[in-house]
């Protein structure tokens, strides 16, 4: 009897705390900006996609069509950028392989220290991509290039230095 008054006492002790308010997490995952700054004339927007070097395009390729089953793109040369892409639509965001055109692109410098490949960038959409570039240079936040260049995806893209970005390659787009 005794047993089946601590197993009954146990239980309501359980059922209590499972009654008692649970802090969410839901903040974090809104789509509001979680920073903002004083009269904004700019904002962050979505994750556009993960860029990661490959040694071997087609191989990558494969792997993410054939082994993952995602919807893969043909080779895209661009030849201002140096690098071969592949895009790997996730739906939500995009994988972005990225291979060297010739030995002067920075792909192919990012292979010479890692052989097998490896994530090289990150890219997130802003909305107004020359508002933002003004902003973080008086946030010291150096950019790689003095203005935006046309990317991948055909609209302004502008790369942030990785020491200034918690050691990341950030890549901006404007959306």
């Amino acid at each position: 009897m005794a047993y089946v008054q601590k197993a009954a006492a146990l239980a309501a002790g359980l059922f209590s705390r499972l009654q008692s308010p649970v802090p969410t997490l839901r903040a974090f995952f809104t789509s509001q900006p979680l920073h903002q700054v004083a009269d904004p004339v700019w904002n962050l927007g979505r994750l556009n996609h993960v860029a990661i070097a490959v040694p071997d395009l087609e191989k990558a390729a494969t792997f993410y069509k054939n082994v993952l089953g995602a919807r893969v793109s043909e080779a895209v040369p661009l030849p201002e950028h140096g690098v071969s892409v592949v895009f790997v639509n996730l739906g939500n965001t995009k994988i972005e392989l990225l291979h060297p055109l010739g030995s002067d692109s920075p792909i192919a410098g990012f292979l010479q220290k890692n052989k097998t490949g490896g994530m090289h960038h990150i890219c997130i959409e802003v909305n107004n991509i020359n508002a933002a570039v003004m902003d973080l240079k008086k946030k010291n936040v150096r950019c790689l290039s003095e203005e935006a260049k046309i990317g991948a995806h055909g609209k302004p893209v502008i790369f942030l230095h990785p020491k200034d970005c918690g050691g990341v390659l950030v890549e901006l787009e404007q959306a």
